[in-house]
Formats: C-alpha cells, structure tokens, sequence
C-alpha cells in the first residue's frame, strides 16, 4: 500500500487504523501515515501530557504539527503527536491506538466526531464498531471508561479466539 511506507508504519497500523474511523488525521498525506495524528481542534502539548499518563509501554509521542496533503484536514494545520516506538517487544499497537481515541475523545469533546456510515461495504454500523469488531469500544470510551479496564475485556477475548483458531492451524 502507498499509505504504508515503511516497517514502523505496518507496527503502528494494527491500532492506528482505528482513527480512519473519526475525524482524526491519521497522518495520510504526509510522509508517516500512522506515525502521526491530529486534528485542527488538537492542542498538541495538552494531547501528549495526557497520552503519558496512561504509562504505554515501548512507545512515546513527540508534539508535533503537520499539514496533509490529502485525505482528512488537507491542507489545513493540524496538531497532534508522532507515535516513536522504543521497544517493539513491549509496544501495544491497539492499546496505544485506543488510548489515542480516549485522549482526544476526552479533551475534545466538542469537536471529536465518530465517522458515520457508510464505510467500506457497511451501511448501517458506524464505521468504530466495525474496525474494532464490536460496539464496546467505542461505548466505553463514551462512558468514560479506564483504559486498562478496556484492556482486560479484549485479552479475555483474545484468549477465547486463540482457543477457537487452534484446531484451524496448519502448522
């Protein structure tokens, strides 16, 4: 894919791409689709000092501004941070995506939106809900929910998958 440039963006992607579901840049259109956010409404300090509160491991956000040359916020100054994984063992590519959406949802209120249908193939499903395969990611951002509680519904569904996919393995 052209908006996946190089090995840093294909890490960052699995959690990045939930923004392609908001109003949030996701930084296509610059030379580091996935390794950037932002958004016009976004003060880029405030958003960092709140994502380094949430103590994610084998990551951290540099302040930034950019300005896309296509795709959301085209040629318009938005701010936000650049994602700098530090440890590629201990990095969590979907809970830093989630914790991206949390910050901002919660210090923007006014101006963060969730993308509405349609998307992709979907014509009714909000297009969060379908990225994130279910409606409970987006409801407990909403509800204000805390990020390692989120995390622990996910791993408990993560485990069930991988108990499921294990008689379909090959090899």
């Amino acid at each position: 894919s052209p908006n996946m440039p190089t090995p840093d963006t294909a890490l960052v992607y699995p959690g990045m791409c939930l923004l392609e579901a908001t109003n949030i840049s996701e930084g296509r259109g610059t030379t580091r689709p996935f390794e950037l956010f932002g958004a016009p409404f976004i003060h880029a300090e405030t958003i960092v000092k709140v994502l380094n509160t949430f103590k994610l491991p084998g990551v951290s956000f540099r302040p930034l501004s950019f300005q896309p040359t296509f795709q959301k916020h085209a040629g318009l100054l938005c701010n936000g941070a650049q994602l700098h994984v530090t440890d590629r063992e201990k990095f969590k590519p979907f809970k830093t995506g989630v914790a991206i959406l949390k910050a901002v949802h919660d210090t923007c209120p006014r101006d963060f939106e969730w993308k509405q249908p349609p998307y992709e193939y979907e014509e009714i499903k909000l297009p969060i809900d379908i990225l994130a395969g279910t409606d409970r990611l987006r409801k407990d951002i909403e509800s204000g929910k805390d990020l390692d509680g989120m995390e622990k519904w996910w791993k408990v569904e993560t485990r069930t998958f991988e108990k499921i996919r294990k008689k379909y393995l090959l090899y």
